[in-house]
């Protein structure tokens, strides 16, 4: 592996991260079974081969993944910075009962997710959504003290649009905005990454292989529920994401690495974040950094498979009406 020295920087305040960051979410259930050994093991080899970002939620399996990321980093802490959501809240039956912003609420959030993770500061610390509430500078405002008290060393942000984030932004600096975006997930594009890169800000790009369409995942655990994956809409995308695969072989690459690179040649100043489960999935997805694409690679990609090549909105229509970044 040629990058481990690389080092892509979150934006003029955050640190400098390795150009590819784990996500650890799939981990604890949520796309289907996962082996605890597995993931530690994973995190372990992520690790030695140089990715520092590690990105989880509190919600996450209701605290399982913090647990499981606290095991994984038993005497390497040092190693590693640790990206953290919080908001969104859960009923005992793991159903998702609202989101809470307020500035009490962070703060309880931030107390257990440093008691799960067994760490004394969390290195960015971001709201998962927009609490419709709650003004967003009251939300970053309680994150500013906590950064004041060297609980939270930077302040992110997830899936809110460029006004949210200019307001934001006057409150305390900011990292990065934590986004959807893929080959087939390209809506940043037009308003948000301009407003990042006006305002010094960074990107860590989630969902770059679309919930695992682009590798030809089966709609099982969460992804059942995503429209891309189910029905007419769902028969469509494995026949344009045929395509995607057979173009991924001419080139010798897999199509986890096709997709990874996509996103390194098109927004080389962000990060992808990649929800690895296993060391297998892991060094492929890595492979993308010894593969680069050139420009002319890069449109013969989007040629390949389109946007409007695929059906179906990436998130439930219930749930996309509550992203401030779709507005």
């Amino acid at each position: 592996m040629t990058a481990i020295h690389r080092r892509t920087q979150l934006g003029k305040t955050g640190p400098g991260v390795f150009p590819i960051a784990l996500g650890c979410m799939g981990m604890s259930g949520a796309y289907g079974p996962s082996d605890e050994r597995e993931s530690i093991a994973t995190i372990h080899e992520a690790i030695e081969r140089g990715v520092t970002l590690l990105d989880t939620a509190d919600f996450y399996a209701n605290g399982h993944n913090e647990l499981l990321i606290r095991r994984a980093l038993e005497g390497q802490r040092a190693k590693v910075q640790l990206s953290v959501k919080f908001g969104a809240m859960r009923g005992p039956d793991g159903a998702l009962v609202g989101f809470d912003g307020r500035p009490a609420a962070v703060k309880n959030f931030v107390t257990y997710s440093l008691q799960r993770l067994g760490v004394d500061y969390i290195d960015v610390y971001r709201p998962a959504r927009l609490d419709p509430a709650v003004p967003i500078e009251d939300t970053v405002g309680a994150i500013a003290e906590l950064v004041k008290g060297g609980y939270v060393r930077n302040i992110g942000l997830s899936e809110v649009g460029a006004e949210t984030i200019r307001r934001a932004a006057k409150v305390h600096p900011l990292s990065d905005l934590q986004i959807e975006y893929a080959l087939i997930t390209r809506e940043p594009e037009k308003a948000i990454f301009p407003t990042l890169a006006e305002l010094g800000m960074s990107a860590t790009l989630y969902g770059v292989l679309s919930r695992g369409l682009l590798t030809g995942a089966k709609a099982e655990g969460a992804r059942q529920h995503f429209p891309r994956f189910s029905g007419e809409a769902g028969q469509r995308n494995a026949a344009a994401v045929a395509r995607f695969h057979a173009f991924a072989a001419e080139r010798g690459m897999t199509p986890a690495q096709l997709a990874v690179a996509w996103v390194l040649a098109k927004q080389p100043m962000l990060v992808p974040v990649v929800g690895a489960r296993t060391r297998k999935q892991l060094l492929d997805v890595l492979g993308a950094l010894d593969k680069p694409l050139s420009p002319a690679d890069v449109a013969a990609v989007e040629a390949t498979l389109p946007t409007d090549a695929i059906a179906g909105t990436r998130y439930p229509e219930q749930q996309m009406k509550l992203l401030d970044s779709e507005r």
